[in-house]
């Protein structure tokens, strides 16, 4: 079973158009939630979203591959490029086919799906943009990683809502360590701030009725989550490519546990046996007691259900030790960037290694007394990071718990 370690990181997200500016961002507690400007929502019951603030794709993107790609696609490729770079990987014609490439997504190209299904209803079939179905499906920002690179292992996409792109990682990790491949660029994207995105989370009473202080997850007064969009992208290697390359390592992805739920489409069980059956599978393998964690990066919603669950979950998982533990919710800075939320979170576990920093879980006011564990509140704090946990869990049951560890040669 080969190590996997972690040399190269690149987002673009509410809170920045790189890894390192987003970082910054949630280390110092800001805000990425704001009014909706990518469409019209005067009239919406719903006022903000965390959207990638000041972007035009054509600074990063050839023009016309602007017009032939979806929003999360166009994002997918920013966040894959910087991830590429800061890694120091040049993909070659002897190297393609042990490289591979998982993009994940929940929903995929929903703005392109979102608008042509207007055009379809308003003006009919003729009408129809001709790249809408490599704009609209999951897979399509994997595909386009692997032609700009000639990255020729596995290419595909998971998606298993908010878990994809943990799941993806986790399944990257499990084909390095395998030895199907020596690398993988592995991620998620995510572009779901539209009329439909948006009014969908609303009407199943998901979304947070404030248009300020919001979210505010695992405080007494949380109610709901506020939608983020963005891209996260990881260069997982084996060790022994890392080294044999000179590469610079940031981490080591060290467990990966899932677990399904097996009980509601989109409501946690109550005690988070489910989830905390992900965690323990985690633990197991990393090789990583309760006792070893030094931070975990909570799933953390700010739904009523979600965070007393993960609550739930995380004490059965963790016993005692889970009051002695830091844990925060950087959706509360970033939104839910949903299917690729999982990514972002394990680059802030990386990242909360190398600085020791654990960043914090701000518009905290209030404890509730079925969330009673350390959340972080509204500041950042320095602290040896030697151990991190990364949780994600998604509609439909999904459980997905990541563990990273300081590299030890």
């Amino acid at each position: 079973m080969h190590r996997v370690v972690v040399t190269g990181v690149g987002a673009i997200t509410p809170l920045g158009h790189t890894a390192e500016e987003t970082w910054r961002n949630v280390a110092e507690g800001k805000s990425g939630v704001d009014q909706i400007t990518l469409f019209d929502a005067t009239d919406f019951p719903i006022q903000v979203a965390a959207e990638v603030k000041n972007f035009d794709p054509n600074d990063y993107l050839d023009r016309r591959e602007v017009r032939r790609q979806d929003r999360f696609e166009w994002l997918a490729n920013i966040a894959a490029s910087e991830a590429i770079t800061n890694s120091g990987l040049e993909i070659k014609e002897e190297n393609g086919h042990r490289t591979g490439v998982v993009i994940s997504s929940g929903v995929g190209g929903i703005g392109t799906f979102y608008e042509q299904a207007l055009v379809l209803n308003e003006e009919g079939p003729r009408r129809i943009n001709p790249f809408a179905i490599p704009r609209v499906m999951t897979n399509g920002a994997a595909g386009l990683i692997s032609i700009a690179y000639g990255i020729r292992g596995p290419s595909f996409c998971v998606t298993s809502a908010c878990a994809s792109a943990a799941d993806g990682l986790g399944l990257a990790a499990q084909l390095i360590r395998a030895g199907v491949v020596d690398v993988m660029i592995a991620g998620g994207s995510e572009a779901g701030v539209n009329p439909f995105g948006i009014g969908s989370f609303y009407r199943i009473g998901a979304y947070s009725s404030r248009n300020d202080h919001t979210p505010s997850p695992f405080s007494a007064d949380r109610d709901g989550l506020v939608m983020g969009e963005g891209a996260a992208v990881l260069v997982l290697e084996s060790l022994e490519h890392a080294q044999a390359r000179g590469a610079n390592i940031l981490g080591e992805l060290a467990g990966y546990g899932a677990s399904s739920d097996a009980y509601h489409i989109t409501a946690p069980t109550e005690d988070g046996s489910g989830s905390a059956s992900a965690i323990r599978l985690a633990l197991e393998d990393a090789k990583v007691n309760p006792q070893d964690i030094d931070y975990i990066n909570a799933h953390g919603t700010a739904t009523p259900l979600n965070d007393a669950a993960e609550t739930a979950a995380i004490k059965r998982a963790l016993g005692e030790v889970a009051y002695d533990i830091p844990i925060s919710s950087t959706k509360s800075m970033t939104g839910h960037m949903m299917g690729a939320t999982g990514a972002l979170e394990a680059i802030f576990c990386v990242l909360a290694i190398r600085d020791g920093i654990v960043p914090p879980t701000i518009n905290y006011t209030e404890r509730d007394p079925e969330c009673d564990l350390d959340y972080i509140p509204n500041e950042a704090r320095e602290k040896p990071v030697r151990v991190a946990l990364s949780n994600s869990f998604g509609f439909g049951g999904h459980n997905a718990v990541l563990v990273f560890k300081a590299f030890e040669d």
